[in-house]
């Protein structure tokens, strides 16, 4: 096998939103959102994660994303892909896809919902490493299924082309633990809320949902802190904070997407079935955030 790799993965990336018209993909909305975030000078993007409704579209539709979503993009920015599925079958064909595509990295969750040990956790990517010849990043996230300890992602990082993590969890003590224990692994922060907690404990770069909307603040946060200004990073993680706080008391991504349509994007609404406002709850959700400091 020859493995294609990329420079260290680091930087602000947005969890790219899906936009969506009957739960298909928006071409329109969606090359408009990319080429928003592209004039903010974002450094890559996550596809079809969790902030981008990856599983709950069909197999035909996160094919279609990954293919336009990276037409769009280019070739300036990281494109990293996501492809689990519930069907192991299916996982393996949409990392061999998107590394069709151009993808420049794949990234998946533990195998989810029913019991995994550490063996099978690592049988799980040892053969979607294999199935391409691009970097895979584990996409760590206790929701998906079980704590993963720091020996078994040193086992994994052994592999050649699993490379990195994005570490959607508040323990950023592993995290110190992790990078001491798997220096050449990147380690990319998930929550948007501690993006200056996840740098701290020695994270190369921040994905998020939040990023769709207030990309300058994180990217402002990140430049601070290598900068070493941290009193003014702070000031600005806590400036997104009061936000994210407003969004926590909703549904952050139908949120978010709301957020955007208000800014001019129309990027629908949440795949079913998750949450639909109604127009007085949208009013409500926008006044609020309008108060916590959004600019719309």
């Amino acid at each position: 096998m020859i493995i294609i790799m990329i420079n260290k993965i680091s930087g602000v990336m947005p969890a790219l939103v899906t936009p969506l018209n009957n739960d298909k993909i928006n071409q329109e909305a969606l090359k408009k959102l990319i080429g928003f975030l592209l004039k903010q000078k974002a450094e890559g993007f996550y596809i079809g994660g969790a902030t981008g409704e990856g599983l709950l579209l069909s197999l035909d539709e996160r094919k279609k994303l990954c293919e336009k979503s990276i037409e769009y993009i280019g070739g300036e920015c990281t494109k990293i892909v996501h492809i689990t599925d519930m069907n192991y079958k299916n996982t393996i064909e949409l990392a061999k896809h998107a590394e069709a595509c151009g993808a420049d990295a794949i990234s998946a969750i533990p195998p989810i919902y029913f019991s995994y040990d550490d063996k099978d956790i690592y049988n799980y990517y040892k053969n979607i490493a294999a199935s391409v010849n691009i970097p895979v990043m584990i996409y760590y996230a206790l929701s998906a299924n079980r704590v993963m300890p720091t020996k078994l992602f040193k086992r994994l990082f052994e592999i050649d082309n699993i490379t990195s993590v994005k570490w959607t969890n508040s323990n950023y003590y592993k995290v110190i633990e992790l990078k001491s224990e798997c220096p050449k692994a990147s380690v990319i922060n998930g929550p948007d809320e501690m993006l200056l907690c996840g740098l701290a404990a020695g994270a190369d770069g921040g994905i998020g949902s939040t990023y769709n909307i207030m990309l300058p603040t994180y990217q402002n946060i990140y430049e601070l802190y290598k900068k070493g200004e941290m009193k003014k990073a702070l000031a600005e993680q806590t400036k997104a904070d009061k936000v994210i706080s407003v969004m926590l008391n909703h549904a952050v991504i139908p949120t978010v997407k709301l957020v955007l349509r208000e800014m001019g994007i129309d990027v629908g609404e949440a795949a079913s079935p998750q949450k639909q406002y109604s127009k007085e709850e949208q009013a409500t959700i926008i006044k609020e955030l309008k108060d916590a400091g959004l600019e719309i």
